[in-house]
C-alpha cells in the first residue's frame, strides 16, 4: 500500500513501514507509525542505553523491534516505506536496498511534515548551518514564547519533530533545528521561514564533497513561504537562496555584524537593528535590543541572535518580544561558558566547538588566547583556521587522536607559536580525564595575565570522551582544581 498521500487522520492499516535506527528520533517515528495503525519493523545495530526497554514497550503495542549486530543488513521483503534516522549514510545497505527496490526513503522530518494536523497549519521556522543551529533555535524559541506563543524547540534539538506535530494540543509555531543529514532525507517540507547560518567544512567523512554538503543545507530553502534568511558574511548561504525553488513571494533577508542594508538585520554601534520588517526600511531602522542585552558579546553569538530575530520577525513577532526573548536567553553548557578566573587568566569552555569553523568563531572572540584543541577531526583541515587566528595565539595545547593534523597546520602557518602536545600515553577513552588534566596544566604554563584559555577543540570528542559534554566537564573539573 502506498503511504504517499496518507496523513495523521488517515488509517495507516496495511502500510508496512521499516524504521532504520532506534534512537530518540527512530523511537518517535516507530511509536507514532504504530499508533496510526501501520505495521512497523524497527531495526538498530545497537542495543545500548534504553533501547531494550523501549523495544519491549513497542512490542507490547504490536511493533516488531530487532536490535543487535546484523539486524540492519537485510531489508524485510514486504515494505512500503523506509523511515531512516538522520545519521544513516545513503550508502548503508538497508537504504541502498530500499532504493534498488523503488521503496520511498523518508527521514523523520519528512514523516513529521506528512503527519501535520491539516486543521491547524502550525508554521515551521527552520534553522540549519554548520555551527550555531542549537543556540539560534533556542533563542528563537525564547523570542516566540516572549511573544506569548505556544512554541517549542524541535528536530535536531529538544523534542523529536514527529512528537511535536503529533501533540494533541497543537503548537502555534515550531522552532526547528535541522541537520544536513535530516535535510538529505526531506522532500516536501515547506517552512514559513528558514535560515542557513553558515556553511563550513564538516562531516566530510559522510559527504563526498563540500558541494554535496552545501546542497543538503540548501534544501531548507525549498518551498519556503515568507523569508529565506542568509548570512551576509557567508556568500555560500546567499547563493543557496538564489538557487532554491521557493514558492512565490518570499523575501531574501540578510543578517550581518556590520551596518544593515535595506532588507537586512545588523548592528548599528551596539544596537541590533532591523531594516527588513519595518514600514520605512529605506530610511530608518528599528532597534531590537543592545549587545549588552545578550548573554555574550562574542561575534558568533550576536550573529545567531540576529538570525533568530529575523526568523521571529518573519513570523510577525513584535520588536519588544525579540528584546525580551534575547534578554532572557542563556546558552546551554559547554558553549562559551566561563569556568573561572585567576591571576588575570580567564578559562572558557567551548567544548561544543566540534569543527574548525566553530573553533575559529570562538577564537575570534578572544585575544590573546591559549587554545586547547584536538580530538577526532572527521576529515577536516585546519590551515584556514590557523591563518585566521595565528596573530591572537599566545600558545596551543593539543591532545586527542588527530592532534597531529592541527600541529601540521600550526607548523606551516604559525611556526613561532609555542605548541605543547599531550601525547599517546594519556589518550584512549578511559584516560580522557587524565589527558585533560595535563592539558590544563600545560595551558596554565603558557598563559599570562590578561589571557583567555579557551577549550575550542575543533574536533569531535569520541576518541577520548563519551561526548562533548563529558569533555567540557573534564576541562572544567581540571580548571577548578587549579583555581
Amino acid at each position: 500500500m502506498s503511504p504517499h498521500h496518507l496523513g495523521r487522520h488517515d488509517s495507516w492499516e496495511g502500510v508496512r513501514a521499516v524504521v532504520a535506527g532506534f534512537g530518540v528520533s527512530g523511537f518517535a517515528a516507530a511509536d507514532n507509525l504504530n499508533h496510526l495503525g501501520a505495521s512497523v519493523v524497527a531495526l538498530d545495530e545497537s542495543d545500548a542505553g534504553d533501547r531494550p526497554a523501549k523495544a519491549e514497550l513497542l512490542e507490547v503495542l504490536g511493533a516488531d523491534v530487532r536490535l543487535g549486530a546484523g539486524s540492519t543488513l537485510v531489508l524485510p521483503d514486504d515494505v512500503d516505506v523506509l523511515v531512516t534516522s538522520p545519521g544513516w549514510r545513503p550508502d548503508a545497505p538497508l537504504l541502498a536496498q530500499a532504493r534498488a527496490r523503488g521503496i520511498p526513503v523518508w527521514g523523520e522530518v519528512e514523516l513529521a511534515w506528512r503527519l501535520r494536523d491539516p486543521d491547524h497549519g502550525t508554521p515551521w521556522l527552520c534553522v540549519t548551518g554548520t555551527n550555531g543551529k542549537t543556540t539560534t533555535v533556542q533563542m528563537l524559541d525564547a523570542i516566540l514564547r516572549a511573544a506569548g506563543l505556544r512554541s517549542i524547540a524541535a528536530g535536531n534539538v529538544g523534542l523529536p519533530i514527529v512528537e511535536a506535530v503529533m501533540d494533541p494540543e497543537p503548537y502555534d509555531v515550531l522552532a526547528v533545528e535541522l541537520s544536513s543529514f535530516q535535510l538529505h532525507y526531506t522532500d516536501s517540507m515547506s517552512a514559513e521561514a528558514a535560515a542557513v547560518l553558515n556553511v563550513a567544512e564538516d562531516h566530510l567523512d559522510w559527504y563526498s564533497s563540500m558541494s554535496d554538503y552545501a546542497a543538503d543545507k540548501g534544501r531548507i530553502y525549498e518551498r519556503v513561504q515568507r523569508a529565506c534568511v542568509y548570512n551576509v558574511a557567508d556568500p555560500v548561504t546567499e547563493q543557496l537562496v538564489r538557487e532554491a525553488d521557493v514558492v512565490e513571494g518570499p523575501r531574501a533577508i540578510g543578517f550581518t555584524l556590520g551596518m544593515p542594508g535595506v532588507g537586512m538585520l545588523g548592528v548599528v554601534e551596539d544596537i541590533l537593528a532591523d531594516r527588513a520588517f519595518i514600514e520605512h526600511r529605506e530610511s530608518s531602522a528599528a532597534e531590537l535590543c543592545t549587545i549588552s542585552d545578550l548573554a555574550s558579546p562574542a561575534p558568533h553569538f550576536v550573529a545567531n541572535a540576529l538570525a533568530a530575530a529575523a526568523l521571529a520577525r518573519a513570523h510577525g513577532v513584535p520588536q519588544s518580544a525579540v528584546r525580551d526573548g534575547l534578554r532572557s536567553f542563556r546558552p546551554d553548557g559547554h558553549r562559551i561558558a566561563v569556568v573561572g578566573e585567576r591571576g588575570g587568566v580567564t578559562w572558557v569552555d567551548d567544548s561544543k566547538a566540534t569543527n574548525p569553523h566553530a573553533a575559529q568563531s570562538s577564537l575570534q572572540a578572544y585575544d590573546p588566547v591559549v587554545w586547547l584543541a584536538g580530538g577526532l577531526a572527521k576529515g577536516a583541515t585546519f590551515d584556514d583556521l590557523v591563518v585566521a587566528v595565528r596573530d591572537r595565539l599566545r600558545g596551543v595545547v593539543l591532545l586527542g587522536q588527530d592532534r597531529d593534523v592541527i600541529a601540521g597546520a600550526l607548523s606551516r602557518h604559525a611556526p613561532d607559536v609555542r605548541v605543547i602536545v599531550v601525547g599517546d600515553d594519556e589518550t584512549g577513552a578511559p584516560h580522557g580525564g587524565h589527558a585533560m588534566e595535563r592539558a590544563v596544566a600545560a595551558a596554565a604554563e603558557l598563559a599570562r595575565p590578561g589571557d583567555t584559555v579557551l577549550l575550542a577543540p575543533g574536533c569531535a570528542s569520541m576518541d577520548m570522551f563519551t561526548n562533548y559534554a563529558e569533555r567540557g566537564d573534564a576541562f572544567a573539573d581540571a580548571v577548578r582544581r587549579r583555581l
